[in-house]
């Protein structure tokens, strides 16, 4: 236990050059500055930049986090960040009962983080359909099982379950399972974080006003 100990604390953070943030010339909705920061960390060549943790928390307020892909984010009153997911997995039946998530996603060549966290919207069936048409074949297999974090007996269960539905798809490649749903992440709070070498972290934090409306304002680190 004291070498893991003494490994953690010696290994580096915030490595490499870091790219500046002035909270000053963000623009004035989170959606927009957050669309410079993935842009930026395509460019830099981050490896998997949709991806994020989603957390929920069932109705005794337990909590659950797993790493999702963002299937898109719109600013603007009616925008949000969006995912995916089966009704009856874990995750949906969550925001089924606690219609809330939070968000982060963690750039870390670049040392960026941001976090995002409000109410959650389901899609109705025609976007939810047409999310579900985008994945893969494979993706498409996988979830029409409706099986997520059920007991798994053993490997060969799941390959012979999977081969089946693949089947499936390939004999019918419109099919959608009802219970697939587009969820967007109406914000009520966004926050930007930039880390430091020195650890002097800017955060800057957009919350939602009375009427619809952008607050900024900084946070210690």
């Amino acid at each position: 236990m004291g070498d893991l100990r003494d490994l953690l604390r010696g290994l580096e953070v915030f490595a490499g050059d870091l790219p500046d943030f002035d909270p000053a010339a963000a623009p004035d909705d989170p959606v927009e500055l957050f669309t410079e920061w993935l842009l930026g960390a395509v460019a830099a060549g981050v490896r998997e930049p949709h991806a994020m943790t989603v957390s929920t928390a069932d109705a005794a307020g337990s909590p659950s986090a797993r790493v999702l892909i963002l299937k898109n984010a719109e600013p603007g009153p009616g925008g949000g960040w969006q995912f995916a997911a089966h009704r009856a997995s874990l995750k949906g039946r969550d925001l089924d009962q606690r219609p809330y998530a939070a968000l982060t996603f963690y750039w870390q060549p670049l040392a960026r983080q941001v976090r995002v966290r409000g109410p959650v919207e389901p899609a109705g069936p025609g976007p939810s359909a047409a999310d579900f048409l985008a994945r893969s074949p494979g993706a498409r297999a996988e979830a029409l099982l409706g099986r997520q974090s059920t007991v798994l007996a053993d490997l060969a269960t799941r390959d012979e379950a999977i081969a089946g539905s693949r089947a499936r798809v390939e004999e019918r490649p419109d099919l959608v399972p009802s219970e697939w749903t587009l969820y967007t992440v109406r914000a009520e709070e966004a926050e930007f974080w930039q880390g430091d070498r020195e650890r002097n972290h800017t955060r800057l934090r957009y919350r939602r006003a009375a009427g619809g409306a952008w607050r900024r304002e900084l946070l210690w680190p």
